[in-house]
């Protein structure tokens, strides 16, 4: 998904003018070729880091126990399967039903649990994608390219230095003679979120 275009980007921080003054300058002088960071950096968010949920995600729809463990101590649970630590250490799961949607946004910041979904993308920081979300989520999501129905209720969670979120998508129809590795890569970043459906 890219959905940069839904909005507005803020004017870059300091820090951020700085880091791309930095990045030219690496470049310039030959030092990393054109694009080099923002490829690691849409592999981090996009590859790398959700894979580790992903997998989260597959364990839990073949996994019943461990599915109730994730949703009863989901640090715990996702730690079983070696994620965990800074920006991952108050992890709390919600799952999609076909009566709630959940989706995650982080109103004061941009606070992502990176163990399990790598680097944050630039719309989830994005000053309008955090106070959209809130107002008028269904709307929003919609423009995101995830329709949700009128008797789907929409939960925001609000992510925080003390608790991150991760969505628990519900497994797709027609899995069922998938292997958990297979599962795993019908997972999405955007998915685990909520901005998207599987």
């Amino acid at each position: 998904m890219t959905s940069d275009h839904h909005h507005h980007p803020a004017e870059p921080a300091p820090v951020e003018r700085r880091v791309a003054a930095l990045e030219q300058l690496l470049t310039d002088r030959g030092l990393v070729p054109p694009g080099f960071v923002d490829a690691i950096n849409r592999a981090y968010e996009q590859d790398i880091g959700p894979r580790n949920g992903a997998k989260v995600v597959a364990r839990a729809w073949v996994d019943p126990e461990y599915r109730q463990r994730l949703l009863t101590d989901s640090t715990a649970a996702i730690a079983e399967l070696g994620y965990g630590g800074h920006e991952g250490d108050h992890m709390q799961v919600v799952e999609n039903t076909a009566d709630v949607h959940n989706v995650v946004v982080c109103t004061l910041c941009s606070c992502y649990p990176w163990p399990v979904l790598g680097l944050p993308p630039a719309w989830y920081k994005d000053p309008p994608y955090r106070a959209r979300m809130v107002r008028e989520p269904r709307a929003l999501l919609a423009e995101m390219g995830c329709d949700v129905q009128d008797d789907v209720e929409i939960a925001v969670w609000d992510s925080s230095a003390e608790q991150r979120y991760l969505v628990l998508p519900q497994r797709p129809p027609g899995t069922d003679g998938l292997s958990e590795q297979e599962l795993a890569e019908l997972v999405t970043r955007d998915a685990m979120i909520g901005v998207a459906r599987l």
